[in-house]
């Protein structure tokens, strides 16, 4: 085994989630094989084409993270281990909200500008019966149209995209999604909590709901706190300079302040040490892949070695 793949107790956590050939489009690479190749990756920033021989053709291995990061597959595993983990009551769901900028690469740009391919006949769930809590399979992943399309965009750090994430209360990622770098936070607050879906091995929904949630100032704003509000979610943003000299203004009009936890807001740190965890794997502290979706898989490969070995 080398450095930094999966070892036998984690490929054990891993192995009932991966999808099954069916039998008629031939069968899959030896998955532990290519699975440790795509971490290499994920963990070293190697081009693909560098890929040592141990990890087989640096074809397949590409072409099985492109596939499965177009079809959900990388993120059904996430949520399946999210599953064993919170099965076994080990998720902190005092959970925090927050973005990185991540700086995109030379080689990220250049994307063709139609949309992606969809997926090809080895998709996630073919050859098994899809249960309840199995992902739709998409016909086609998003992106095309330009860098703004496959989420890129310029801000002051110059050509980068934006991570948005949820965290738990113990600096692993719950969810993510990829923007270009320009695009406010507060914009994707309720798409990363909408994105939060652990299922559960018995029977009952998924669990998108968390105890509390902690975020800083740039989520503090009307619309997210009638959101939190509407949800019965207890949180912890504190309120903007501006919108407070605004309230006292009003007087009585201005209504109460927002109630605010100062113990309950030193835990935001969590979501900080999480994207620092995050950040360990070149191909997320730097944007390599042109497609949006692929470098989406990429973060979430990184993010489904970061709970199983934690």
């Amino acid at each position: 085994m080398g450095r930094g793949d999966l070892s036998d107790a984690e490929w054990e956590r891993l192995r009932p989630f991966l999808p099954v050939s069916n039998g008629r489009c031939g069968r899959w690479r030896d998955h532990r094989q290519v699975i440790d190749g795509i971490l290499h990756r994920v963990r070293t920033g190697v081009q693909w084409r560098d890929l040592p021989e141990r990890f087989g053709p640096w074809k397949t291995v590409y072409e099985r993270h492109r596939l499965w990061s177009a079809d959900g597959t990388w993120e059904h595993l996430l949520q399946q281990v999210q599953a064993a983990v919170d099965a076994a009551g080990e998720i902190d769901w005092d959970i925090s909200v927050d973005s990185t900028i991540v700086r995109a690469h030379q080689h990220a740009a250049g994307a063709r500008t139609d949309p992606p391919p969809a997926p090809g006949p080895k998709g996630a769930f073919r050859g098994r019966t899809p249960d309840r809590d199995a992902m739709a399979e998409p016909g086609r992943p998003p992106g095309g149209g330009g860098a703004g399309g496959e989420g890129l965009g310029r801000s002051r750090g110059g050509f980068t995209s934006k991570l948005h994430l949820s965290a738990d209360g113990r600096c692993r990622p719950l969810s993510l999604i990829v923007t270009p770098g320009q695009r406010a936070d507060c914009t994707q607050f309720m798409p990363v909590l909408e994105k939060i879906r652990v299922p559960r091995f018995g029977p009952g929904r998924p669990r998108r709901k968390p105890d509390s949630l902690a975020a800083d100032k740039a989520y503090s704003n009307g619309l997210i706190r009638e959101y939190l509000r509407r949800r019965g979610i207890r949180h912890t943003i504190p309120e903007k300079t501006d919108s407070q000299a605004a309230r006292l203004r009003k007087g009585a009009r201005g209504g109460r302040p927002p109630g605010f936890d100062e113990d309950r807001y030193k835990k935001r740190n969590t979501v900080e040490r999480a994207i620092n965890r995050l950040k360990q794997s070149r191909s997320v502290a730097t944007r390599y892949d042109k497609r949006g979706y692929v470098f989406l898989g990429t973060a979430t490969a990184a993010a489904v070695a970061i709970w199983l070995r934690t």
